[in-house]
């Protein structure tokens, strides 16, 4: 038997899964790390602490599965996206806690660079718009508030990258420092149309080329690791992508026009378009999905900021119901006919929106609105503002989608994924599979090294399809009453 494994160092924490030659995942291991929040609300993690994470969930799970090490022939990493780190390229020890892609500190600085006139170049070029989100700020950040790592930032002797490239760098032993097309995509220092490093992009944000890592293609070898000799031989680390690029590809989401939407406490919702970038005027990112098979594939992708956050908010604040799945019960007992729409705009409206000076709001109530139908709202708002996103790609791409592929915890709910296949008019597949961000990663490994065939390897789950039943005249007024909700909240915003 031979056997892969994929390794997803996520938000939260990092997990380890271990996959047989045929592509089933037979056991996976976890392990969280601290989340550090500042009183300033500065959200940090400490690299260190990922590191040995990652090599302490790879022996549990190679010791509770009892397999042989001989047997184990590659490995595939998929991360938690614009998290920041910055390290000495000479031991691997952080000169600072990572910065989380949530944590806003840098907002300073990509509001320099904006006042310079160099937001729409920045947007032009690498297809997101300028923000203390992604990693160009954060870089910047930690090469100005540590003393003396500019210069030797410039020197070549510190590494600034994300989480893959920090993982890699300490796997290999400081042999490999790389980072791959999808994650370099997201950093807002890299031209996703020249596919290089954009240099008059680092000028802005003062950053040396020399602390950047090399990009390579997601399904090349970058290096080899025996997790500090617990393996008697090193395996190469062959499939390397950031987390949604991983879900999208464990998804087979592999030709233009396919869509997947991973639903969290946030959601993700991201489309295949081919081998050409699509720049998006509606509020879409534009990014690589990956580089295989020797070409780069593209993506347009929509971020939404509450989804299932506001789950948690009617169970733990509002204290509506006792945990998440009664609310499939009161949606079924909601009175199908109330127009109570809620437009969870808690901290701003992500995409297509962006308005940051949004708040949320709850409209089309009646004397006859209850409990029921504020929780069906809140269900609802998640389909509704995945609708909004995949409209907009639609029509940005001028593909025609054939149906969603959907992940994540939410998805559970067969009340909101029925009415997100109405609202969407679209089939929704639900794969029987979790973990589709570590299953990307590990079968990107397996079919570089030849072990999966990508023509069959996604055949290992099946899925659920969930067909729109809701009648065209319905669907209209339904997507209508939203819409009028949405600017609502977009009037207030401006007021």
């Amino acid at each position: 038997m031979k056997y892969i494994i994929g390794i997803d160092q996520s938000t939260q924490g990092t997990k380890a899964m271990l996959f047989d030659e045929v592509g089933k995942m037979l056991k996976r291991c976890d392990l969280p790390h601290e989340q550090i929040i500042s009183e300033t609300g500065w959200v940090s993690h400490n690299p260190e602490e990922i590191y040995k994470n990652t090599v302490s969930v790879v022996k549990n799970l190679i010791e509770e599965t009892g397999v042989d090490k001989a047997d184990l022939m590659a490995v595939g990493i998929s991360n938690q996206r614009e998290t920041s780190v910055c390290w000495e390229r000479s031991t691997g020890k952080p000169v600072d806690n990572a910065i989380v892609w949530q944590c806003s500190r840098a907002e300073y600085i990509a509001k320099r660079v904006e006042d310079a006139g160099a937001a729409e170049e920045i947007r032009r070029k690498t297809g997101i718009n300028l923000s203390p989100f992604f990693p160009a700020s954060k870089y910047a950040w930690l090469l100005e508030n540590n003393d003396g790592v500019k210069e030797r930032a410039k020197a070549g002797e510190i590494c600034l990258g994300t989480i893959d490239s920090y993982l890699v760098f300490r796997l290999t032993g400081g042999k490999s420092f790389k980072t791959d097309y999808s994650n370099a995509s997201r950093t807002q220092l890299f031209n996703i149309s020249t596919l290089k490093w954009d240099e008059d992009i680092l000028k802005m944000f003062d950053i040396p080329l020399c602390a950047l890592p090399e990009v390579t293609p997601s399904d090349a070898d970058f290096g080899e690791t025996d997790f500090e000799g617990y393996l008697d031989k090193k395996i190469p680390v062959h499939g390397v992508l950031g987390d949604s690029h991983a879900a999208l590809y464990g998804q087979g989401c592999l030709v233009p026009g396919t869509i997947k939407a991973t639903y969290g406490t946030g959601s993700s919702v991201m489309m295949n378009v081919g081998d050409k970038p699509v720049f998006s005027d509606k509020g879409i990112v534009s990014s690589l999905a990956w580089h295989m098979h020797g070409k780069a594939q593209y993506v347009l992708e929509g971020n939404i900021i509450y989804t299932g956050a506001v789950m948690s908010w009617m169970v733990n604040d509002l204290k509506l119901f006792p945990k998440a799945t009664d609310s499939i019960k009161m949606m079924e007992e909601a009175n199908p006919d109330d127009k109570t729409y809620l437009v969870p705009a808690f901290t701003g409206l992500g995409a297509p929106y962006w308005e940051s000076n949004a708040t949320a709001m709850i409209s089309g109530m009646t004397r006859t609105t209850g409990k029921n139908e504020i929780v069906k709202a809140g269900v609802e708002c998640t389909a509704y503002q995945i609708c909004d996103i995949i409209t907009a790609m639609r029509e940005d791409a001028g593909i025609k989608m054939a149906d969603l592929r959907v992940d994540g915890g939410p998805t559970k709910n067969y009340n909101l994924m029925q009415f997100q296949a109405d609202i969407i008019n679209s089939d929704v597949l639900l794969p029987d599979a979790e973990e589709l961000s570590g299953i990307g990663a590990a079968y990107c490994a397996g079919v570089a090294i030849g072990i999966y065939d990508e023509s069959r390897i996604f055949e290992n789950f099946k899925r659920k399809s969930y067909s729109p039943k809701m009648d065209e005249s319905v669907r209209k007024e339904k997507l209508a009453g939203w819409k009028k909700a949405v600017g609502l909240v977009l009037k207030g915003a401006e007021d």
